[in-house]
């Protein structure tokens, strides 16, 4: 595979998974779509803020390109950590709608650059690294924190699938799951 297809290909994945998180947030109350799910307080508009913030860095500065809008700084612990929730005074769509200039701003560098071009990544040492790594790095964790928005959203509500399509037309119902929760959870006590 050339260096044009391998980008493109990675690329159109990290699109599908940007989709897969928010589409998550699609159906979901104010409260639910913010309200922390783990004891660590992860909820679903939050990892839309935290996947803006680091793809910005990533795709921005690391290359030389500033994302255009301030970011919470990385090597501050209070301001590295506001990156995973939303207050009160952000909306939904301000949320949303920063991730997606994240997204325009993170396109035009993986357009404008090939995979060798190098940038320097300041919370990893320093290290000048490849286009081609970072991008791996973001679709990575693109892909872990899409993961996560999956079982939020299935606490919250039952929905299940990567998009909104097939969250709504998931093929089973609530009796499905329950039986097959029961099963899983004999199957456990079982083998312990």
């Amino acid at each position: 595979m050339d260096d044009s297809a391998a980008k493109t290909n990675l690329h159109r994945y990290l699109q599908h998974e940007r989709e897969a998180v928010l589409a998550k947030l699609e159906g979901v109350s104010e409260y639910d779509v913010r309200r922390p799910l783990t004891t660590t307080g992860t909820n679903l508009l939050g990892l839309v803020k935290h996947l803006a913030t680091w793809e910005a860095r990533y795709l921005g500065e690391v290359f030389g390109r500033p994302f255009p809008e301030p970011l919470s700084r990385w090597d501050v612990e209070e301001e590295r950590l506001a990156d995973m929730w939303a207050t009160a005074d952000e909306s939904r769509d301000e949320v949303v709608d920063r991730y997606r200039r994240v997204w325009a701003h993170g396109d035009a560098t993986i357009e404008a650059l090939e995979l060798s071009s190098t940038g320097r990544v300041a919370w990893w040492g320093d290290a000048e690294v490849p286009l081609f790594n970072v991008l791996v790095h973001v679709l990575a964790e693109t892909s872990r924190h899409a993961g996560h928005a999956d079982i939020l959203r299935e606490e919250i509500d039952g929905a299940v699938g990567t998009d909104a399509e097939a969250m709504a037309d998931a093929g089973h119902d609530a009796a499905f799951w329950a039986v097959r929760r029961a099963q899983i959870e004999e199957a456990a006590r079982l083998a312990d």
